[in-house]
C-alpha cells in the first residue's frame, strides 16, 4: 500500500473518530432534534435582518399559561438562546435599536407580550435549573406588543418577517397566539 493511500485512510479514520466523539459527548448530529434549529432572514435594499432560533412543537400540549408560564421571562423558543441581528439601526415602537446582535427574550401575558432585546450573548437559553439565563442588566430595549388570537393553531413555534403591508414586522406565532413587533 503506498504512502498516499495510508495517509488518506488515517485522515478519514481521524475524521470518523472526531464525528463519533462529538456526536456522543456534545450533540447527536445523526438524530433529529425535537426542536429543530432555524434561521430566518430579511433583506431589503441595504437592510439585513436575521433571527436564529429553535422551533418547539405543540404536541397536543397547552402552551401559553401552562408550558410557557404567563408573566415570566421565556427564552422565546427552545435550546439555544434566540438571536436577532441587524446591520442598521432600527426604530422599534419609536425607540432606537442600534445595529448589532441581540438575544431575544419575551414575557408572554394574556393580552400583551413584553419583547426584550438583550445585548449579552448566551450559549443556551436556560440554566441547569431550567431558569432563563437572561440578565436584565444587558437589556437594550423592552417593548409591549398586543396578542392576536389565531383561528387555527400553529403546531411549531414560528418566527418570521412580514412586510406584506409595506410595514415591516417581526412576528412570532405558536398555538393560537401571534405577536407582531413593528420595525422601521
Amino acid at each position: 500500500m503506498n504512502t498516499f493511500l495510508k495517509r488518506v485512510l488515517i485522515s478519514l479514520s481521524v475524521i470518523a473518530l472526531a464525528l463519533f466523539l462529538y456526536s456522543t459527548f456534545v450533540e447527536n448530529i445523526f438524530a433529529p432534534r425535537l426542536s429543530p434549529k432555524d434561521t430566518v432572514k430579511f433583506e431589503l435594499n441595504d437592510l439585513e435582518l436575521k433571527v436564529f432560533y429553535n422551533r418547539p412543537s405543540k404536541k397536543n400540549r397547552d402552551i401559553f399559561g401552562a408550558l410557557v408560564p404567563f408573566n415570566k421571562v421565556w427564552r422565546t423558543g427552545a435550546n439555544e438562546a434566540t438571536t436577532f441581528e441587524t446591520n442598521r439601526t432600527l426604530e422599534v415602537m419609536g425607540m432606537p435599536l442600534p445595529a448589532g446582535k441581540y438575544t431575544l427574550w419575551t414575557v408572554p401575558k394574556d393580552s400583551v407580550w413584553t419583547v426584550i432585546f438583550n445585548t449579552k450573548q448566551y450559549s443556551w437559553g436556560v440554566d441547569s435549573e431550567m431558569k432563563p439565563m437572561w440578565d436584565p442588566n444587558y437589556d437594550a430595549l423592552s417593548i409591549e406588543v398586543p396578542v392576536h388570537d389565531l383561528s387555527k393553531p400553529v403546531e411549531q413555534f414560528t418566527i418570521a418577517f412580514d412586510n406584506s403591508t409595506d410595514d415591516l414586522f417581526l412576528t412570532m406565532a405558536w398555538d393560537v397566539v401571534k405577536v407582531s413587533v413593528p420595525l422601521k
